[in-house]
Parts: structure tokens; C-alpha cells; sequence
């Protein structure tokens, strides 16, 4: 009898939660921010009013002062630090699910995304974003030359980022009905690229990988990265690029009031019909 797949573990989730408690000391970060507000604007744009809802692991103090005035009810499930990853939601609970910045450390977002839609009654919202495509290139370029340079080898330094289109195929997969994921990509410029790695550390956005070195960084791999990070992705006045790519997914529980695709033969009018009553013009007139 074959045993039914698991997804691997990737991210030490002990680990994340516990620098997510110390970085909830600190005030919000600019990049939740942004995603806050962003979140506050495409809720508004949806033509519904919602009672039940469920902020999904947001680090710091979640959504709630920011949907105040959105959401009737909205309770906030904490970060899970265990490998099991299971939310404490009752079948058909919710009118929305919301997320921001959480998706992105999960190690089973499939199940997760079944557990969510499983959730939600018929005609309920999921509108979340997390880190993908592109974060940090800048930063995974340089510490890999940077090892490879200095140590003779790379090591995963940081996490692997989820794709759009396989979001899009996730959803479809959980069952939600009316898919639809983007890209917000943010460009911010810094000083340093040591100044990057306060603010990642700040956003609790270091490395939690289970794979992870273990031994501390050596002093000189470190100095060359931030180097190459300067050589390669320096503006004209000096100041670093660094890329976060936020994908933005929606998606709906089933319900009949829902739009649907035609089915194929459905049409009442044949495209053949159609293009002959296009009237033709004669060359010449």
C-alpha cells in the first residue's frame, strides 16, 4: 500500500515564530504596511459586506486595525510554530479569510489553502499576499557568488519563492472558484546591503530554512557579498536596489450565483455566421 505524499519541510517554524514574537516588539514594518493598505483597498473594491472573518497568520498584531471599519468580526489566528500547520477554523465558519506576509513560510500551502476553503461558507472571500517570483534577487545573487568565491560552495541562504502561475494552479486545486492572482513589485533602495538585512531581520524575514548552515557566516564571505551586491546592483548616486515581489490571490468557495464559463457548444451563434454578415468593402472605393 503506497503511503500518501507529504510536502517536505522546508521552513523551521519554531524558529519563525519566535522571531516573529521578538519582531512584533518593534513597529510595523513598511512593507506590511504597504500590503495593510493595499489589502484595505481591494476588500473595498469587492461589493459585499462581510460578518465572520479570519486574518490567517500575519505576523505582529495582523489586519485588525486595519479592517476595523471593513469587517464585523474578524479574529486573528496566530502564526503556527508546528510542523502541522492546522488552523483552528470550523467547516463553513467564515465569510473571508485575509492574509498578509505569511504564506510565503509555509511548508504544506496546498493543505493550507484546502483547510481555508474548507472554511469558508459558499460565496466566501479569500483575498491574502505573500513574498514571491522575485524577493530579493539581488541578495540570493550575491551571497551565492560570494560563497562560491570566498568558501568553494553555496548554501541556501535564502528561502525559495513561489511562482504566480502556481498560486493561480494551487487555488484551483483547494477548490476555489474565480482564481485570480498579480504581482505588486516594490523596488526599494538602500544604503547598504547590511542596512537590507537589519530591515529583513526587523520584518523576521531571516533565514528559518530547515537546511540551513549551522556554523556562523564567515566575516569575509559576508564583506565580499555585500561588495558584489554594490558592484552588481548599485544605482547612479550609490544607494542598492532590492526587489519584493507581493502576489496578490482571490479566490471564492463555490456558490450557484457565481459566474460560470460557457460550456463548449453553447454558443447560440456560430462564428461562421457571424463573419458572414460583416460587410465586405471593394477595393477601390
Amino acid at each position: 500500500m503506497t503511503q500518501p505524499a507529504t510536502a517536505p519541510i522546508l521552513f523551521d517554524r519554531s524558529l519563525l515564530a519566535l522571531r516573529q514574537r521578538r519582531a512584533a516588539r518593534a513597529p510595523e514594518t513598511f512593507l506590511l504596511e504597504r500590503v495593510a493598505e493595499d489589502l484595505v483597498d481591494r476588500l473595498a473594491a469587492v461589493n459585499r459586506s462581510f460578518q465572520s472573518a479570519a486574518d490567517i497568520w500575519t505576523p505582529g498584531n495582523g489586519l485588525k486595525p486595519h479592517l476595523a471599519g471593513q469587517v464585523a468580526e474578524l479574529a486573528h489566528v496566530a502564526p503556527s510554530d508546528t510542523a502541522a500547520e492546522t488552523l483552528p477554523l470550523q467547516p463553513q465558519s467564515l465569510d473571508l479569510a485575509v492574509s498578509a506576509l505569511a504564506f510565503q513560510f509555509v511548508n504544506d500551502l496546498p493543505g493550507l489553502l484546502v483547510q481555508i476553503r474548507r472554511a469558508l461558507r459558499p460565496d466566501g472571500l479569500l483575498l491574502a499576499a505573500m513574498v514571491g517570483g522575485d524577493t530579493l534577487t539581488e541578495l540570493r545573487q550575491s551571497f551565492a557568488a560570494a560563497e562560491a568565491e570566498c568558501e568553494g560552495g553555496v548554501s541556501p541562504r535564502v528561502a525559495p519563492f513561489a511562482d504566480l502561475r502556481d498560486i493561480g494552479g494551487l487555488l484551483q486545486r483547494a477548490g476555489f472558484a474565480l482564481p485570480v492572482t498579480d504581482v505588486d513589485r516594490v523596488v526599494v533602495r538602500y544604503a547598504s546591503a547590511f542596512a537590507l538585512m537589519q530591515d529583513l531581520r526587523r520584518m523576521a524575514a531571516t533565514n528559518s530554512l530547515v537546511e540551513r548552515r549551522r556554523t556562523p557566516l564567515r566575516r569575509a564571505t559576508l564583506l565580499r557579498m555585500a561588495e558584489i551586491y554594490a558592484e552588481r546592483f548599485a544605482d547612479a548616486d550609490g544607494r542598492l536596489r532590492a526587489t519584493f515581489d507581493i502576489i496578490w490571490i482571490s479566490g471564492w468557495a463555490p456558490h450557484e450565483s457565481q459566474q460560470k464559463p460557457l460550456k463548449p457548444g453553447s454558443a447560440t451563434a456560430s462564428l461562421e455566421a457571424a463573419v458572414k454578415r460583416v460587410p465586405h468593402s471593394n477595393e477601390g472605393d
